[in-house]
């Protein structure tokens, strides 16, 4: 395409240079350019685009869409933020796939995950090929890829969009961040169905407060992007959402205002079984996902394949062999006469969910492994240590992602929450605390890992990530402990 053919009737750019020159990929990060790419020069929080510009174009950059001029000899796209000009130039340049795809977007500060797994078993379920974009992987035309972050940037949005239509998907569940809202990534994008799961304190490192965060999540359903929405009616802010906007509303609570209602909810360690009461219909609901924030889950999955033209009745139905979700109320079984579960919760609302669930499928003593992630939201460590010490019987408190930040601070932090110092176990070695934890466990315990949940890596100072996988380092310590049992005098 040519760069005058691109840009044709976006009035917030002035060329300079040849309009002709042909554009063959679109790129924000110099090391992607190839010959013919316009190259963004983005400013963000730790890097300008524009002093990665004459790399960019030593690399074969055809045009740069900047923010002020440059002293190069290639065309120049003056704008007045190369971060706003991202979506609709890659929407036009990818030929607008959303257009054709049948996107369903889910947000909120819990279940996001969950949810667009259960929408894309729903609708595969029914013929309808799905991809996936969001936290745990990205599955395009059936084929599973890895992730760098939950919601992409536009350009690799748009791209990542084609590719599906091309592959042979009709439909994609995605995960929309906060981050991806509020940084515009998902501007452009087409949304047969936003859903809003739920809000609670994250992201405060990011959000100026929870006004804030809540208007970045607003945003999916305010900027006419979407076509329907779907929103949590027992959650505070989904019922603020629900009274502001035209829209269908799910209760797990079964509120007898919510379009779609959760009644007679039981669980246990295998999975959750409901009544689904709907617009179209009433029917029973059993999924191997237990705990009351699956439920939620499972509704707004119904909901949402609703809107997509799935019956109630026809999606309940497939519930029952969907698959667990990587890292999520995840059981580890070596054998062992106690339960292991690992789960991704790592804000103060997640960890009380699942901590709660836990608790209703443990008969004898509930034992907690956390940890707070550094360069976050510093105010919810206190408040997590304050849950984990209240709902736990044994808690132990260690390192989750430190960053750039000493893990002694972060403890420290989280113990600042802790009423009672001699129910907490500190050990800042991840692979010990949960070593630690499993041999306390007893028969009928439970042993709950949080806060990383699928992660497969550890990340420390300077961008080093080290291999370390909660599940893997659970079923290595349960074959120690176990063989330490049985070996006499041990």
């Amino acid at each position: 395409m040519k760069l005058r053919e691109l840009l044709a009737g976006l009035d917030f750019a002035e060329i300079a240079g040849d309009r002709a020159v042909e554009v063959t990929g679109l790129a924000y990060d110099s090391r992607w350019v190839e010959r013919g790419t316009l190259f963004f020069c983005v400013r963000g929080g730790r890097s300008d685009g524009h002093d990665f510009a004459q790399g960019a174009v030593e690399r074969g950059a055809g045009a740069l869409v900047v923010e002020r001029h440059l002293d190069l000899d290639v065309p120049q796209v003056r704008v007045p933020d190369a971060r706003a000009a991202m979506p609709p130039i890659a929407v036009r340049f990818f030929g607008d796939p959303t257009a054709r795809l049948r996107v369903a977007g889910v947000t909120g500060t819990n279940g996001k995950t969950t949810t667009a797994f259960l929408i894309r078993h729903v609708l595969e379920s029914q013929g309808i090929r799905t991809g996936l974009l969001g936290t745990v992987k990205r599955v395009v035309g059936g084929v599973d890829e890895e992730v760098e972050r939950t919601t992409p940037e536009a350009i690799d949005l748009q791209r990542t969009c084609r590719r599906m239509l091309d592959a042979g998907d009709a439909a994609c569940a995605m995960e929309v961040s906060s981050h991806a809202l509020a940084l515009k990534r998902t501007e452009g994008a087409r949304f047969a169905v936003a859903v809003f799961t739920n809000l609670s304190q994250d992201h405060l490192d990011f959000h100026r407060g929870m006004d804030d965060y809540f208007s970045a999540k607003r945003l999916l359903f305010t900027s006419g992007q979407a076509a329907r929405a779907l929103v949590n009616l027992d959650d505070r802010y989904g019922a603020r959402l629900a009274a502001a906007i035209d829209c269908l509303t799910f209760s797990p609570s079964g509120a007898e205002a919510a379009d779609f209602r959760a009644l007679d909810v039981t669980f246990d360690i295998t999975g959750s079984r409901f009544l689904c009461r709907a617009p179209d219909a009433e029917t029973e609901v059993r999924m191997p996902l237990p705990g009351h924030f699956n439920v939620e889950n499972a509704l707004a999955a119904l909901g949402a394949c609703y809107v997509l033209g799935v019956p109630t009745e026809v999606g309940g139905a497939a519930l029952p062999d969907a698959d667990r979700i990587p890292g999520r109320f995840e059981p580890i079984e070596e054998g062992q006469p106690f339960a292991v579960l690992v789960d991704y919760a790592h804000t103060p609302d997640s960890l009380e969910n699942l901590l709660q669930a836990a608790r209703r499928l443990t008969e004898g003593r509930l034992i907690t492994v956390f940890g707070c992630g550094g360069d976050r939201d510093r105010e919810k460590r206190p408040l997590m240590g304050r849950i984990a010490e209240r709902l736990s019987d044994l808690c132990v408190v260690t390192s989750d992602n430190p960053r750039s930040e000493d893990p002694g601070a972060i403890i420290a932090q989280i113990l600042g929450g802790v009423s009672r110092p001699d129910q907490v176990e500190v050990q800042p070695d991840r692979r010990a605390a949960i070593a630690l934890a499993l041999s306390a466990a007893q028969r009928g315990d439970t042993v709950v890992i949080a806060g990383k949940g699928h992660e497969q890596g550890q990340e420390l100072e300077r961008g080093q990530k080290i291999p370390f996988d909660d599940r893997q380092v659970a079923r290595d310590e349960l074959a120690r402990v176990a063989s330490a049992r049985l070996t006499p005098g041990a």
